[in-house]
C-alpha cells in the first residue's frame, strides 16, 4: 500500500501526494487485500452472516448514535446543499448495521450480518494504522447472552487464522459493568466518574490515586477504586477481584462471573491462546454494556481488533436489541499476516490481430480462468514488460499457447 510523504500539494510536481494518513493500494496490494476480502466474506458466510453495504456518507446525527458519540471528533462534517442538514463521512460502520438491523430490516430472530468497506477517520485511527481504513466487521443482534458473546470472539480468531496472522494472540477481556457498578455502588457523580474514567484510559496510576485522594471517599470505597488499578493479569486476577471487589455490589459481582465464565469456555476451545484480564478496562465505556474485548500480537502496542456487547444502541432507531460484535483493519490484517497471491502461471498476451478465431480464443482462455491480455496496435513494449509469460501464436491455421 502506498503511504503519502511530506510536503506541499500545491507546489509544482507535488500534485501527486495524498493527505497525511491517507493511503491507496496499488496492483498488487490490492490484489492481496481483494483476495482476503473475498475469502473472509465467504467465510462469515457460511457462520450465517449476511453482508450489509451502508453508504459512504448519512445525516450526522444517524452516525453519531451509540458509538457515534464517542467518533464525533474523527468524523469529517459537511453540510448537505440540499436539506441543509450536517452530513458526516462515517468513521465507523457499526452504528450503520445498527440502524439496518433495527429499521430496515427489523427481524424477529437473532440477525448476523457483516460489512467491509472504507472509513474516513480525521485523526489516526483506533487500530494503529493511518486514516482511511477499510473496515471489516460482523455483528449479532438479537441475543443477550453468553454464547452469542463467545460466538463473536470465535468469529474474530477465525478471521485473524484466514488472515494467517501469526502468534500467539493475547486476548483481553474487560467488563465496563465493573466500573460503572463500583462508580453507583461509591456515589461518584458524573464528573468524577469521567475524570477516572480518562485516567484509566491512560492507564496513569499516578493521576488515578491522586484523584481519588480528594474525592475524599469513606475507607471501604477507596480501597475498592485503589485495588481496581492492579486488577489485571491472567485468570487468578478474577478470584483477587471477588474478594478486593466483595462490597461492590451484584452488578459488580455478576460481571465479574461472567468474565469467567466466557474466559472458561474460549479457553477449553482454544488452549492456545493467551487470555489476559483487565477489570479497569474502559475500551469503548460511553458506547459498550458489557464484556469488551481486543486482540494483541506480539511487537505491536496498538490492539489488531476489538468488539464487545452493546445492547440497546438500536433504540435510538425505534428498536433496541441485545448486540455484540466486533471490528479490525483489513489494511493491517494483510500488513501483518502472510497472506500472499498464489502462485501460479503469468498472464497470456494476444497478439493485436483482427481475426474472429483469435477472438473466439482468446474468449476460450478466459472462460477457463486464464488471465489474457490483448497487445494494443503500436504499443511501447512487449508481452515481457506486461508480465506475460505466455503469448498466442497462430500454428498451422490454430491459436496455440505457447512460453515466451
Amino acid at each position: 500500500m502506498n503511504k503519502n510523504t511530506t510536503g506541499t500539494p500545491n507546489a509544482p510536481g507535488m500534485r501527486w501526494l495524498l493527505p497525511e494518513g491517507i493511503e491507496e493500494a496499488l496492483p498488487r496490494s490490492a490484489a492481496r487485500l481483494e483476495r482476503l476480502r473475498r475469502r473472509l466474506l465467504d467465510v462469515y458466510s457460511r457462520w450465517g452472516y449476511e453482508l450489509v453495504i451502508p453508504p459512504l456518507i448519512e445525516y450526522l446525527d444517524s452516525l453519531l448514535i451509540g458509538a457515534g458519540h464517542d467518533l464525533e471528533l474523527d468524523t469529517f462534517k459537511l453540510v448537505d446543499q440540499r436539506s441543509g442538514r450536517m452530513m458526516g463521512l462515517r468513521a465507523d460502520m457499526t452504528p450503520q448495521v445498527a440502524r439496518v438491523d433495527a429499521h430496515r430490516l427489523a427481524r424477529p430472530v437473532p440477525t448476523r450480518l457483516c460489512y467491509v468497506g472504507s472509513v474516513v477517520h480525521t485523526r489516526p485511527g483506533p487500530f494503529g494504522g493511518g486514516r482511511s481504513p477499510l473496515q471489516v466487521g460482523a455483528e449479532l443482534y438479537g441475543h443477550g447472552g453468553l454464547d452469542a458473546d463467545v460466538e463473536v470472539v470465535e468469529l474474530l480468531l477465525t478471521t485473524l487464522d484466514e488472515a494467517r496472522v501469526s502468534g500467539p494472540l493475547c486476548l483481553d477481556l474487560g467488563h465496563v459493568g465493573i466500573v460503572r457498578g463500583l462508580a453507583a455502588k461509591t456515589g461518584i457523580g458524573e464528573a468524577d466518574e469521567a475524570a477516572l474514567f480518562e485516567m484509566l484510559q491512560r492507564k496513569s496510576t499516578p493521576d488515578i490515586r491522586a484523584y481519588i485522594d480528594h474525592l475524599d471517599l469513606d475507607a471501604e470505597s477507596d480501597a475498592m477504586w485503589r485495588s481496581l488499578i492492579d486488577l489485571h493479569g491472567d485468570r487468578s486476577v478474577l478470584a483477587r477481584a471477588r474478594e478486593a471487589l466483595a462490597s461492590a455490589g451484584p452488578d459488580v459481582l455478576a460481571a465479574i462471573d461472567y468474565l469467567e465464565r466466557i474466559g472458561e469456555r474460549l479457553g477449553e476451545r482454544h488452549p492456545e491462546l493467551q487470555l489476559h484480564f483487565d477489570l479497569a478496562e474502559l475500551r469503548g465505556y460511553h458506547y459498550h454494556t458489557g464484556v469488551v474485548f481486543a486482540v494483541f500480537v506480539p511487537g505491536e502496542g496498538e490492539e489488531l481488533a476489538r468488539g464487545g456487547r452493546y445492547d440497546g444502541i438500536g433504540e435510538a432507531f425505534g428498536r433496541a436489541r441485545p448486540a455484540t460484535g466486533f471490528s479490525t483493519d483489513l489494511r493491517r490484517l494483510i500488513a501483518l499476516g502472510s497472506e500472499a497471491l498464489p502462485a501460479g502461471p503469468g498472464p497470456i498476451a494476444a497478439p493485436a490481430e483482427d481475426d474472429p478465431a483469435l477472438t473466439a480464443r482468446v474468449r476460450e482462455l478466459r472462460s477457463a480462468g486464464e488471465r489474457v491480455i490483448a497487445m494494443l496496435p503500436g504499443q511501447e513494449g512487449g508481452p515481457g514488460e506486461m508480465g506475460c509469460d505466455r503469448q498466442l501464436v497462430r500454428r498451422e491455421g490454430n491459436w496455440t499457447v505457447e512460453e515466451l
